[in-house]
């Protein structure tokens, strides 16, 4: 049996390496502090549940598509732990709004169902006093035995949810809890046959988590602060784009900076246009709030050549291409869906998706809120410019401060 963990570390030194034991309670308590549900307690449980059977029908699938294809599903070892820490999640939470908590559940597994009574050994404080050795964890395997542990745990979800609908919560507390207590029975099984830490995933979900809503937000150093300072970004970037017409009734975009034009002529490249000529904008937001922006860098001529290694993998045409192509796929979304004029937050998938993009650049090391802001600002930036009393105007990012500002057209 392990030692106690301390109630709830700071964010930062949480696991201060990857075998970092996860208390029970201690993850359970820590799924409130990131909770986004809006409604509190009993009240936001039909909520909860409806996330965790979301999420076991997500890990249902990865087994679907590693049995199909076999050994070209390559993503799946990743994608199970992922989903199995989403379901931990869900699971711990919905708990925690019915009064149980996860020492307490976790201890009534080995007893008969309904033996309320039960004393047998003391209750396990964390994941790894739940399962095998850690050192026997090495899957995610993807056997037959699984796949009926994972329908089986499907199972159990769809019959919690049965009985919250019936409203035994309200009329049969004991029977909700065994319905709780039964699925983190099945649960534990289905890791362990799995070959899947819930400690690693419950830790790896407390990562993501933190990266996407953290309970403190802190900025890394920029980039290239170690660079020679005539190959850093300018800290302070002011542009002015200018909308003009040609004679023949063409719209275009131009830009300057301290009265210098800058770069080409930009128009939509599309028909029905959609403003996308102002789409610089977004390139000094990613410049402003992630410190990041091969384009801005081969405007400005200041790639880190001192580095050849950086001026070729970080600053070359491939790490251009990609932020260009990541601008136009996000500033295509964001058309979709109204400019982002009232949304707060973004599905996790397309974030992800950014992740994957930038897997092995410098700003892959950036956590996604940070992403999520520097989009945010971006579309912020981009509705004010093409306003129709705008139709341009000044736009300073500053580096220093992490901050991007809009100036109409004087």
């Amino acid at each position: 049996m392990t030692d106690s963990p301390i109630s709830l570390r700071p964010q930062r030194s949480m696991f201060p390496d990857d075998d970092a034991m996860i208390g029970l309670d201690e993850y359970q308590e820590w799924t409130t502090r990131t909770d986004r549900n809006p409604h509190p307690g009993i009240d936001g449980l039909g909520f909860a549940m409806l996330g965790l059977f979301g999420e076991a029908g997500s890990l249902l699938s990865e087994l679907k598509k590693k049995q199909r294809d076999q050994d070209s599903y390559l993503a799946y070892h990743d994608s199970v732990i992922e989903e199995l820490g989403d379901v931990l999640w869900y699971f711990a939470n919905s708990a925690h709004r019915v009064g149980l908590p996860l020492s307490m559940v976790a201890g009534r597994v080995p007893a008969k169902l309904g033996d309320w009574d039960y004393q047998g050994r003391a209750a396990p404080r964390s994941f790894i006093d739940l399962q095998k050795p850690q050192a026997e964890l090495t899957g995610p395997l993807a056997s037959d035995l699984v796949e009926r542990r994972l329908l089986g745990l499907a199972g159990k979800v769809g019959l919690l949810l049965d009985h919250f609908a019936a409203g035994n919560l309200n009329t049969n507390g004991d029977a909700f809890t065994a319905d709780i207590v039964e699925l983190f029975r099945v649960l534990l099984a289905a890791a362990d046959d799995a070959a899947v830490s819930l400690n690693e995933a419950a830790r790896l979900n407390i990562d993501k988590t933190f990266g996407r809503w953290p309970t403190e937000r802190k900025w890394a150093p920029l980039f290239d602060v170690a660079a020679d300072p005539d190959e850093r970004l300018p800290r302070l970037i002011e542009i002015r784009f200018i909308e003009k017409t040609t004679g023949d009734g063409r719209v275009y975009v131009m830009q300057q900076c301290k009265g210098i034009n800058i770069g080409d002529r930009l128009t939509d490249n599309r028909i029905p246009g959609d403003d996308y000529r102002f789409h610089d904008v977004f390139h000094l937001a990613y410049a402003a709030i992630l410190g990041w922006s091969p384009v801005l860098r081969a405007l400005f001529k200041v790639k880190r050549k001192s580095n050849p290694m950086i001026d070729e993998n970080q600053d070359g045409a491939r790490a251009i291409l990609i932020e260009e192509g990541i601008a136009t796929w996000i500033f295509n979304h964001g058309v979709r869906n109204h400019d982002f004029r009232s949304v707060n937050s973004l599905d996790y998938s397309l974030l992800k998706a950014i992740r994957e993009l930038v897997r092995g650049y410098e700003v892959d090391t950036l956590p996604l809120w940070q992403w999520e802001w520097a989009i945010f600002e971006g579309f912020r930036i981009f509705r004010n410019i093409k306003r129709p009393e705008n139709r341009g105007g000044t736009v300073v990012a500053d580096l220093t401060h992490r901050t991007i500002e809009f100036y109409p057209p004087t």
